[in-house]
């Protein structure tokens, strides 16, 4: 396991370095930063969890796109959303479908809270650098 980017932990022994997972690479900085992705894309497995919930819906949209970006043909996307009202999770699923993925499941409404999971079905396409994703807002403030 490895690490890059500035960090800021001091002292105690950070739980992922602890962890000694291996084929694990940890990045410590603005994840809305297309600079931190530029050697990892087109990945695999891609994690937006406990984002979209602090993004503006317009940013959800856009950072929907980028997903496109970070996954490589035949790669998973895994990730969340409240389902506060107005339940933005139809609209997120569109958004993906929109970019070239097939939805694999999404939780049920029921639930309270969403989880989904896409396939990037679409062609590679670069990353590009120096841009941001989003613009962390935050659940507090959305309200």
């Amino acid at each position: 396991m490895s690490a890059r980017g500035s960090s800021s932990w001091t002292g105690a022994t950070p739980r992922w370095r602890r962890a000694r997972l291996s084929g694990v690479e940890v990045v410590v900085g603005d994840a809305a930063s297309t600079d931190h992705y530029q050697d990892l894309a087109p990945a695999g497995l891609v994690l937006l969890c406990g984002v979209l919930g602090n993004l503006t819906d317009e940013d959800v949209e856009r950072t929907a796109g980028f997903c496109a970006l970070l996954c490589g043909p035949g790669g998973t996307l895994v990730w969340t959303r409240h389902r506060k009202a107005p339940d933005l999770v139809p609209r997120v699923c569109g958004w993906l479908e929109e970019h070239g993925f097939e939805r694999l499941w999404v939780s049920d409404p029921a639930l309270g809270f969403g989880v989904g999971a896409h396939r990037y079905a679409g062609e590679p396409r670069p990353l590009p650098s120096g841009e941001r994703m989003s613009t962390f807002v935050g659940y507090d403030t959305l309200g």
